[in-house]
């Protein structure tokens, strides 16, 4: 899968999936083919983004993304640095804007936020000079998830036309399988989604995807099969009746992901609550790719920066 660079062009933040078209997708899959390398590589330096400040802003917990921009950011001589919510000035009230002016008049070059709130990647772009990337926003997007998902795929199966994905979970309350569909199906994927009635929005076939009548129908012939967590801090409500019940049902076990292709591959955007949603037996089995979800990660991730670090315009990386 190859992609004219000439003229690429991405703005000055990465809010969602929803604002790029297949070829800037397409772009940032190639470039984190070339970051992987250096991931892999004994010697774990470039100077991609010497000079360049990058901060991390959560005001949600995390593990895989911000360890994993705070990485990239390293490896690429960047400066890094991890806000903690906690014990900032937001715990005495200060403002999203207020903080995000703060961290701006500091000399920053990307903000990375993640907040229970939809839409406050955009309050922040628009009050700041630096670029804004998305790390998830409350259950809107988490554009980044979405492509090192899409980058996965992209690595073992060479390309998305053709391909069957089925996701199954809570796709209610997942900003990762909105991001999902956005690039699946612009990329030319058939998504398919699963679960108990109460866990899928209403209108989500507007999206593009497929809603199935049922698990055995998304898993049947899949060439990827994508787990998501079951958010209970998300939920307002009880919207099946217990974890066992929505394990006997809907969870995915060695006899549903044998509907599946012989060569599927089973992703899951972590942390999995084993035995819910996936079994340890497939978890850790030969189909699995979650853990090279997370390597994926750190490559797209490096793309990113070294993207937005240049006004969001192609740059030739050599």
């Amino acid at each position: 899968m190859t992609v004219e660079l000439k003229d690429m062009h991405f703005g000055k933040d990465l809010l969602g999936i929803k604002q790029l078209d297949a070829e800037q997708i397409k772009y940032i899959l190639n470039m984190a083919s070339g970051m992987k390398v250096l991931i892999n590589a004994p010697s774990k330096k470039s100077p991609h983004l010497q000079g360049k400040t990058i901060i991390t802003l959560f005001y949600e917990n995390s593990t895989r993304t911000r360890m994993s921009f705070e990485l990239a950011a390293k490896y690429m001589s960047g400066t890094a640095a991890n806000i903690s919510v906690s014990t900032s000035s937001v715990a005495k009230g200060e403002t999203l804007v207020d903080t995000g002016k703060t961290i701006d008049m500091m000399g920053t070059d990307v903000i990375i936020i993640r907040h229970a709130c939809a839409g406050a990647p955009k309050l922040l772009a628009d009050n700041v000079n630096a670029s804004v990337i998305n790390a998830g926003d409350g259950m809107n997007e988490h554009p980044t998830q979405a492509l090192l998902d899409a980058y996965t795929i992209f690595e073992k199966k060479g390309d998305f036309k053709g391909l069957k994905v089925a996701i199954a979970g809570d796709i209610y309350h997942s900003r990762v399988a909105r991001s999902n569909i956005y690039a699946l199906t612009k990329l030319g994927a058939s998504v398919y989604l699963t679960a108990p009635a109460t866990l899928i929005p209403p209108y989500i076939e507007q999206t593009g995807a497929i809603k199935a009548k049922s698990l055995e129908e998304a898993l049947e012939g899949a060439d990827v099969v994508m787990g998501l967590r079951i958010q209970k801090e998300r939920q307002q409500s009880a919207l099946f009746p217990d974890i066992r019940e929505y394990a006997r049902f809907y969870g995915i076990d060695d006899k549903r992901l044998a509907l599946a292709k012989e060569d599927v591959l089973l992703m899951h955007p972590g942390p999995v609550n084993r035995g819910t949603e996936l079994t340890s037996t497939i978890i850790d089995g030969k189909s699995s790719v979650i853990n090279e979800q997370v390597k994926n990660g750190l490559a797209v991730r490096m793309a990113l920066l070294y993207i937005f670090t240049r006004g969001g315009r192609y740059e030739d990386i050599n």
